[in-house]
């Protein structure tokens, strides 16, 4: 087994906000990853005291411990409990109601000898490789789906659509979200490569489509996580457009 991780601001001059870890056991018959992509907060996020980079720790480290440890329990039950630790962790001091309590969206996968396990949470994106080449995105694509009329701006997204029904969700404080995850499990026998990538590193794909998922894999085989992410800086460069120009980026590279 072989894995590789690569994480990068998009502005050195602000923290990452994204978070990742991988956990294998002693005897090498399984693993997990975890990858988290914090959101950015705007002014005035119900007066919060923790930033981002907190909170995708606390969650990060609860999934870590859990998806590694507790093998009776789902991703989803884990994702579930882990959101209701961390939030017991500020709620004396921090409004969780707030639409922008701090948040992130989850990328999970845990395998043993016969079976991988996955969840997505919005947009980050999990990609299955087979050993015939195939490759399956598990994406959430709630976000996708809301009316372009609800996100004309924060305020009406954090009204209408953000952890609503007939909206999209994110890990922030209510662990009944994790029951919104895509869930799914796969025989190991049918997976090669598991690639895991924040919205950041995605990019190559859905902002600039410079290939397919397939070849996404085949381009992170190639030149690792990082060459991934250094290929989206270069386009995010020249890029002239709407929205952030450049992103944090984290990818997760797990060959079986």
């Amino acid at each position: 087994m072989r894995i590789q991780l690569a994480t990068t601001p998009g502005d050195p001059a602000r923290p990452n906000e994204d978070w990742a870890a991988t956990a294998l056991p002693a005897s090498g018959l399984g693993g997990v990853l975890v990858v988290l992509d914090g959101v950015t907060p705007l002014p005035g996020n119900g007066d919060c005291v923790h930033d981002v980079p907190w909170f995708t720790a606390r969650l990060g480290g609860a999934l870590t411990e859990l998806s590694a440890s507790r093998r009776d329990m789902t991703l989803t039950n884990i994702l579930a409990e882990s959101i209701r630790r961390t939030a017991e962790a500020h709620v004396d001091t921090c409004d969780l109601s707030h639409p922008r309590t701090p948040q992130a969206t989850v990328v999970l996968a845990r395998w043993d000898a016969a079976e991988l396990e996955y969840l997505v949470l919005s947009d980050s994106a999990l990609l299955l490789a087979s050993p015939d080449g195939t490759v399956r995105a598990v994406l959430d694509d709630r976000l996708d789906r809301v009316p372009r009329a609800f996100l004309v701006s924060d305020a009406v997204a954090d009204a209408r659509v953000r952890n609503k029904e007939g909206g999209f969700f994110t890990a922030a404080a209510d662990p009944s979200v994790a029951a919104r995850a895509v869930t799914g499990r796969e025989p190991v026998s049918r997976v090669r490569t598991v690639l895991a990538l924040t919205d950041g590193a995605t990019r190559w794909v859905e902002k600039f489509h410079e290939g397919s998922w397939a070849d996404c894999v085949a381009l992170v085989r190639k030149v690792g996580p990082e060459g991934l992410i250094e290929r989206v800086r270069e386009l995010e460069s020249d890029f002239v457009g709407g929205g952030k120009r450049h992103d944090d980026a984290t990818v997760v590279a797990a060959e079986l």
